[in-house]
């Protein structure tokens, strides 16, 4: 082995001095640590409109037992797609369900509609309809997205076209607007 030029330097060495300064930096660290905490983390959605969201605390509403306004006959209404997210900005979750009807043939129509549920009620009701099912829409994809509701859905040109074969593949939106649901047409949205 060869052996260094430089001679050794005294501060290299380890002592016991050393040790114990070296364990009471550590000892001080981890007890200013557990002084100084940060806050809570707080996490909110932006609502767009500038002003703090509403906490929500409540859970969305559910769709099992609801009776939906759709006419089945002797068949159940199946909720196909569902969605759920403050619409009114009042800090409680409202759902949006897409219904139809199980036809054993065909392409039965959704329906679309807005369940709430009251801080003392005991079960969900609807209190809007976004899509009739008198329209003939199957609808395709619900999201519900900073207090707006948005569908993609399949729709028929004219009376004569086939419930098998949709032509028309169009979307809206709807938003919570002076005590009702406005729909429009989302930006970037073609009708097939």
């Amino acid at each position: 082995m060869q052996q260094s030029a430089v001679p050794e330097l005294a501060h290299t060495h380890t002592r016991p001095i050393h040790w114990v300064a070296t364990a009471t930096a550590v000892a001080a660290v981890v007890a200013l640590s557990s002084v100084l905490q940060p806050g809570p983390a707080t996490a909110a959605q932006a609502s767009g409109t500038g002003a703090p969201p509403a906490p929500v605390t409540a859970a969305a509403p559910t769709t099992a037992g609801v009776d939906f306004p759709i006419e089945c006959g002797h068949v159940e209404a199946l909720v196909m797609r569902k969605a759920s997210g403050d619409l009114d900005g009042d800090g409680r979750p409202e759902t949006v369900a897409a219904v139809h009807c199980d036809a054993p043939m065909g392409t039965p129509p959704d329906g679309v509609y807005v369940l709430t549920q009251a801080a003392d009620a005991t079960s969900p009701r609807v209190v809007a309809t976004l899509i009739d099912p008198k329209e003939r829409r199957t609808v395709t994809a619900l999201t519900v997205d900073d207090g707006t509701v948005l569908a993609d859905y399949l729709g028929y040109s004219s009376a004569d076209v086939p419930s098998c074969c949709p032509d028309v593949k169009e979307s809206a939106k709807w938003q919570w607007k002076d005590d009702t649901f406005i729909r429009s047409t989302p930006a970037g949205a073609h009708t097939v």
